[in-house]
């Protein structure tokens, strides 16, 4: 099966089994799913989660309880803008009261800092998926910013190949297939579901930074970020 039809299965199915939560449809979107709390309670007893200080975590309401436990548990937390328009934002627990509404989308980017990536360190990264499988593959929503974020991230220095690469799912998004995967796909190493944990022990290899020559034009126009990184890029030739 190509990515897009893994894609329409999964948010056919979800919805079909009603373990889709707000926002709906699950069509096009991260899916926010059923049992949500208790798969980012799984993802918390991982060792990588216990030690790290920094947690990158995406911005999907299917999140948004990883993003909860980092702040209460004293993490910094780091977030992408929608569409990178605004960079990245950190969030400092200690200067936070309301966790829980900061936690979410909007309360984040109302009390959040722009971050510079590049004196910060991630020590784990929570993507969110679409579908995932048992080898580390990874589908998000089509859209590529997933990977992008990654790449930003790697090329910038604050994540390298050893920092793990967790995602939350419902255990209907964990397939039994492989998940075609490309040089630019970003794998996970471990899969939180409501019932589990995965320890894919990954082989594909990751991305070490952006692949310029095969990022779309549109989102380096779009992305401020991206133009000073490409800017910079040059002027290093």
């Amino acid at each position: 099966m190509d990515k897009q039809a893994i894609r329409e299965r999964v948010w056919r199915n979800m919805e079909t089994k009603g373990v889709v939560l707000f926002p709906r449809p699950a069509r096009g979107r991260i899916p926010n799913f059923v049992g949500s709390r208790e798969a980012a309670a799984r993802l918390r007893s991982l060792p990588a989660y216990a030690s790290a200080k920094t947690v990158f975590v995406n911005p999907d309401a299917a999140q948004l309880a990883v993003r909860e436990l980092v702040l209460r548990d004293g993490k910094y937390l780091i977030m992408a803008t929608p569409r990178l328009r605004e960079g990245f934002i950190v969030l400092d627990p200690t200067k936070i009261e309301n966790i829980r509404e900061v936690a979410s989308i909007k309360g984040a980017f109302r009390h959040g800092q722009r971050a510079d990536i590049s004196k910060l360190k991630v020590d784990l990264m929570v993507e969110g998926s679409v579908a995932v499988d048992l080898r580390g593959g990874r589908v998000g929503k089509g859209s590529g910013w997933g990977d992008i974020e990654h790449a930003i991230l790697r090329e910038l220095g604050a994540v390298d190949q050893r920092v793990p690469i967790a995602t939350t799912v419902h255990d209907l998004q964990v397939l039994d297939l492989i998940i075609p995967m490309t040089h630019h796909d970003v794998p996970v190493d471990f899969i939180a579901t409501p019932t589990r944990i995965i320890d894919t022990k990954t082989r594909y290899i990751r991305p070490q930074g952006i692949i310029w020559e095969e990022l779309d034009e549109s989102k380096i126009k779009d992305v401020q970020l991206l133009r000073e990184m490409r800017g910079s890029r040059h002027q290093t030739y």
